[in-house]
Parts: structure tokens; sequence; C-alpha cells
């Protein structure tokens, strides 16, 4: 039965969850996958998160389909040891995340009405999220921010929980007035392990400011690493016209095609 369905091209969730138990079956599956653990496929299953975003940032819906399969075998595979350790099934994830749904989400399957804005949505879901912490009995403010989180991520999450109990800056300009601090904290640096910390303390506070005008962070500097990909591969072109590449050219004559880009670009957007 489980080779019929190992074959069956329609086995939806129950094919693929029997593919992940025969690769790790201690006699017939696969040494590669007979060897790996949570610690050793995480980075796996950041890395498809990321493929995700990225299919979805290009408008790639060819693509989207089967990087949303690799992020779900992800969650197979370490459902899958976990069930081997003993820990808990697939079904139990599936009915963990059925049962948070259902609790967050009261004007949907419970009795409180639909009739609220976004943003009310938004406080009520925090605000349901805060009462789980609580019952998990968590120390401090701070304690389930998750530590494998992208660091720009994580350091609005901790700014956003610190805020909740009042330590934040009231206006953005207080934050703006702490980036010039720091950047000239970093400029005064004088040693590399110096230059470091005050790097780290200003990518922190521009996350901050992020938080405050409401921009994802990581959402913007992937935007603008778009752009910045974007105009060099003008530059390349237009150096690539003359039989010249970026090693062949200098700073000034980069830097006028990438000011050529620019208005390019603005003058398409008017």
């Amino acid at each position: 039965m489980s080779e019929e369905l190992i074959h069956n091209p329609k086995g939806g969730m129950p094919r693929l969850l029997e593919i992940m138990r025969r690769l790790r079956d201690p006699q017939t599956g696969c040494p590669w996958d007979l060897e790996q653990d949570f610690a050793s496929i995480a980075p796996y299953t950041i890395e498809e998160a990321y493929e995700v975003a990225d299919a979805i940032e290009r408008a790639a819906w060819d693509e989207l389909k089967g990087e949303l399969g690799d992020l779900l075998f992800q969650s197979v595979f370490h459902a899958q040891m976990a069930d081997e350790a003993g820990l808990f099934t697939f079904d139990e994830v599936a009915d963990t995340m059925s049962d948070k749904m259902v609790a967050r989400h009261p004007h949907v399957f419970g009795d409180e009405s639909r009739d609220k804005s976004a943003e009310q949505q938004t406080r009520d879901w925090e605000a349901i999220k805060a009462q789980e912490r609580a019952a998990k009995a968590r120390g401090g403010v701070l304690d389930d921010v998750a530590m494998g989180l992208p660091a720009l991520m994580r350091a609005v999450k901790l700014q956003k929980r610190a805020a909740r109990v009042g330590f934040d800056w009231p206006s953005t300009d207080e934050v703006i007035d702490k980036i010039v601090e720091e950047a000239q904290e970093l400029r005064e640096a004088t040693s590399p392990e110096h230059q470091h910390e005050e790097f780290g303390d200003l990518l922190f506070v521009m996350a901050n400011l992020a938080r405050h005008l409401d921009i994802d962070p990581e959402e913007a500097l992937r935007a603008a690493n778009a752009k910045f990909t974007r105009r060099f591969k003008s530059i390349e072109a237009d150096l690539a016209k003359q039989g010249k590449r970026p090693e062949d050219s200098n700073l000034a004559e980069m830097d006028a095609l990438w000011d050529a880009a620019k208005l390019a670009e603005k003058r398409g957007q008017t």
C-alpha cells in the first residue's frame, strides 16, 4: 500500500508524509536524511522561507508552488524527526496551529463581532498573544523573542516588545537624533572592536526608526538591493556598448553612468 501511495501523483499530504517516513527508515532510508537532526536542518528551513519570499517579490507565480512545497517539506522533515523522538507528530503540529488560529480569531470562529478595523484586529491579536505568553509563565518581557530570527527582524521585535511596557521614544525626531549620535560615535571609534559595536548600535537604531515609520526594514533593504542591482546592471550595459567592462572603467565614469540610470528611472516614473 505504501509503494502505491508513494508513486501516486495525486497522493497529496499522505504521500509526502509517507515519502518522508521512508527517507528516514533506518534500514532502507537515505543515508543523508538519516544523518540529519533539528540543528542541521534548521538552516535549510530558513533558506526555503527566503526562497518563498523571493518568488513572491519577483511575482514568479510559476515558481511559488515549488517553493511552498520545499518549505512544507521542511515542516514535514522536522515533524518526522520529532515523531521518531517521541516528541510530537505532524498531525499534532497541524492541530496546534488550528487551535491557535481559532483562539486568535474570535471574530471569525467565536461570538465577537467582525465589525472592526484591521488596526483593531491587530491590537486584539497582540492582546491575545500577550495572554498566551503570560500563560507560559515567561519571566521577562523579551524572553520569548526567538534567537534564530534574522538580526534586523529580531531587533524590531525586541523594540516592539519593549515599547509595549513604555520603553520607547515618543517621536521619530528623537530616534533620528539618536541616529545622528550613533553615527558620530561610529565616526569616532578608533579600534575594529569599537567600530563593530558602534555599527551594531547604529543598525539597531535604524531598525527602531523603521518601526516608528511603520516600515518593514527587511523589505526596504530588499528594495534597495534590487535598485542597486538594477542600476549597476545598467552601468554594465552602457559600458558594454563601448566594448568595456566595469574593471576597464573608473569610479568617475561609473558614477556618471549611475546618475544617468537614476535619472532615467525617475523620468520613467513620472
